[in-house]
């Protein structure tokens, strides 16, 4: 099978059932931007796995849980770019898939101060990898719940990208927590 199939050449692609759609339809713009958190999610996996300050075995956990989170936005991806005629035969998500997240970032929690003010992203790449997933998460999440008011969006990827996000940023307190980065706070000025 070709990678290039010449199909798009005209501006226009196929959703999964064989809808033909214009490249920047709504949907498009919706499961584009998954498929762009999906990448930045495997960035920060890798980045956790190859970074020398990290203990592997330390985020053994972490890294297990991306893995897995790779695995379920494929499955958010496939419910936005399937056409109607498919809704009933694409992958769902369980309502373990999101209490899967819910559990990994209270696991996470038990070694964070709790939240008082604004925290400021970066001091390493991997915490900041890890909020540019955060929010690439977000504008996902806002595009499928556009995506929402015209087609029928399984609740269960909305809430799971809303979950991830959380998810993201919990994981980028943790990083900065095990790599004794110091947490940064907004001060807003008075």
């Amino acid at each position: 099978m070709k990678v290039y199939t010449k199909g798009g050449d005209k501006g226009k692609t196929s959703l999964i059932g064989g809808e033909r759609v214009l490249k920047n339809s709504l949907r498009l713009e919706a499961y584009g931007t998954i498929d762009e958190l999906w990448a930045n999610v495997a960035f920060l996996r890798d980045s956790i796995i190859e970074n020398q300050k990290i203990d592997n075995d330390l985020f053994k956990h972490e890294i297990d849980d991306l893995l897995r989170i790779l695995t379920e936005l494929m499955n958010v991806s496939t419910m936005i770019a399937a056409d109607s005629s498919l809704y009933d035969k694409m992958p769902k998500l369980k309502q373990e898939s999101i209490q899967f997240l819910e559990d990994a970032i209270d696991r996470m929690s038990l070694e964070l101060k709790p939240i008082e003010r604004f925290t400021i992203p970066g001091g390493n790449t991997v915490i900041s990898i890890s909020h540019i997933a955060r929010t690439v998460c977000r504008r996902a999440e806002r595009m499928a719940v556009t995506v929402s008011q015209e087609f029928e969006v399984e609740p269960k990827a909305l809430m799971y990208l809303n979950r991830l996000s959380d998810y993201l940023y919990v994981i980028g307190r943790l990083l900065t927590i095990r790599l004794d980065v110091p947490e940064h706070y907004w001060e807003p000025e008075k």
